[in-house]
């Protein structure tokens, strides 16, 4: 009887385990390599690092950005203007120079004219003779017309130069107003110096020219009285001036 109650207690406990192990969840196990944790902190660190990263990168390249822009600035400063008045200019001074070397008789020379006021202007000798006082007169006088026709050369001259003036100044001032660097616009603002200068130039040719006509003139007028007397007196000198004689106004011979 004691063998068959522990008989069943067994046969009762191997059911009571078979029923356990087939009531029991199947349990998959996981690799501890494929578990995927998430950190808020460290992924919080990677956006903050990444942002500070974009940053640098974009500041960089707004440098970069100014750095060439600084460059291109410098090229336009450096940057020659492309429009040049002196050969004009040179050709208007030359033109009124070449006007100045034409003077007639008295040339724009100290020694020259010194020695032409020597001979012509100049104390009338006592010993020349009529004829070559009349010869200095008559010289001078076309030394006066001259200067007086070389003046009028050197005005037509100048005048014809302000067209030629007027298209430079155009431009030159066009070109200081599109100027793209500091280089172009001092260059444009030496050239219209240089224009400046030119037309003093042509002034100062007038003047000059306009005073030595004057001068001539006022010579001639000097030379003229100074001779005028040294004629006046020839002619109230007694034995070579002006000599009394018979005159007969009607014929009287056969009344």
């Amino acid at each position: 009887m004691l063998r068959r109650l522990r008989t069943r207690a067994r046969a009762a406990l191997v059911a009571s385990s078979i029923l356990s192990v087939s009531l029991a969840p199947i349990m998959v196990t996981t690799p501890a390599y494929a578990i995927t944790v998430f950190d808020p902190w460290n992924y919080s660190q990677n956006i903050l690092t990444a942002a500070r990263t974009l940053q640098s990168i974009t500041q960089q390249v707004t440098q970069l950005q100014n750095e060439a822009q600084m460059l291109i600035n410098q090229a336009r400063n450096l940057a020659s203007l492309p429009y040049s008045s002196l050969q004009q200019l040179q050709q208007s001074v030359q033109r009124t120079q070449q006007l100045l070397q034409q003077a007639q008789n008295v040339a724009y020379d100290v020694q020259q004219i010194d020695q032409m006021f020597s001979q012509k202007y100049g104390n009338v000798p006592m010993s020349a003779s009529d004829s070559q006082l009349i010869s200095d007169a008559r010289s001078r006088w076309q030394n006066t017309v001259g200067g007086l026709q070389d003046a009028m050369k050197v005005q037509a001259g100048v005048v014809g130069n302000i067209d030629t003036n007027r298209s430079q100044m155009s431009a030159l001032v066009g070109s200081s107003q599109s100027a793209t660097g500091a280089l172009q616009a001092t260059q444009a603002g030496n050239q219209l110096l240089a224009l400046q200068a030119q037309q003093l130039a042509d002034l100062t040719a007038v003047v000059a020219a306009n005073g030595r006509a004057q001068a001539l003139t006022e010579a001639e007028r000097a030379a003229a009285a100074e001779q005028g007397r040294e004629q006046r007196r020839r002619f109230l000198t007694p034995g070579t001036g002006y000599q009394a004689g018979n005159a007969q106004m009607f014929n009287n011979g056969n009344n």
